[in-house]
């Protein structure tokens, strides 16, 4: 049996090789390497069109949807806390399409950090701007600049719960969260001060949302069922 081919978003920014700078699609490698060592074959995507999407989402057995700037509060009708950082207007449009195919087309996706925004804003949610103002509290997004051992519980009875147990302890750094839950979502893991941490389609075979960064711990059992279920029955 082939790989499952699993499509990996990625921003724009300048690159230098030698003496030349240019633009480049640029996505962390150890994304290429969780979805690696899980069995399927990495593909970084750079932001594109949203006419060909459709197109993407016919190609691919998978996707992931990672972190980045936070995504445009005009996009869920309001306006830019001081916090918050400037759009990356082309990446927002290609990614908000991607979510919204993806859920259409009950194609396997993990969407993770920004990701898991995009989701939510995506299928008519909307997002928390600045969670240490709501909270009280930096702990989710530290100011050492290392991601936070946070312990999360999740609802045994997601999908996410069948993976991961009713309880996880995940590597997180996000200065933004869920606001209003979008219709069609269903919140599926919190944090002990109730902030919910990761999101489902519902009704969708394999379409779920985290906060934190599983690219950056230990865990690679995300990226197995993710891999597992874009691969198809066994």
């Amino acid at each position: 049996m082939p790989r499952p081919l699993i499509g990996i978003t990625s921003h724009l920014e300048a690159a230098r090789w030698g003496d030349w700078v240019r633009e480049a699609a640029v996505v962390a490698a150890p994304w290429l390497r969780a979805v690696g060592r899980a069995g399927g074959l990495p593909v970084a995507i750079p932001p594109t069109p949203p006419s060909g999407v459709g197109d993407l989402v016919e190609r691919f057995d998978g996707f992931i949807l990672t972190e980045g700037a936070h995504v445009d509060p005009a996009e869920y009708g309001e306006p830019p806390h001081p916090r918050t950082q400037d759009p990356d207007s082309r990446r927002d449009r290609f990614e908000l399409a991607l979510a919204r195919a993806l859920i259409r087309a009950r194609r396997p996706f993990l969407a993770v950090a920004r990701g898991a925004q995009v989701l939510n804003v995506a299928a008519g949610g909307s997002l928390l701007q600045y969670l240490p103002e709501t909270l009280g509290h930096h702990e989710h997004a530290p100011t050492t600049g290392r991601p936070a051992s946070t312990d999360i519980s999740v609802s045994v009875t997601s999908r996410l719960g069948r993976v991961l147990g009713d309880r996880a302890t995940v590597l997180e750094s996000h200065t933004q969260g869920f606001n209003r839950i979008a219709p069609g979502l269903s919140p599926v893991a919190w944090a002990a001060d109730g902030t919910v941490e990761a999101v489902e389609v519902v009704g969708h075979p394999f379409g779920i949302g985290v906060l934190w960064h599983p690219h950056e711990g230990k865990d690679p059992r995300l990226f197995q069922a993710l891999t597992a279920e874009a691969a198809g029955p066994a």
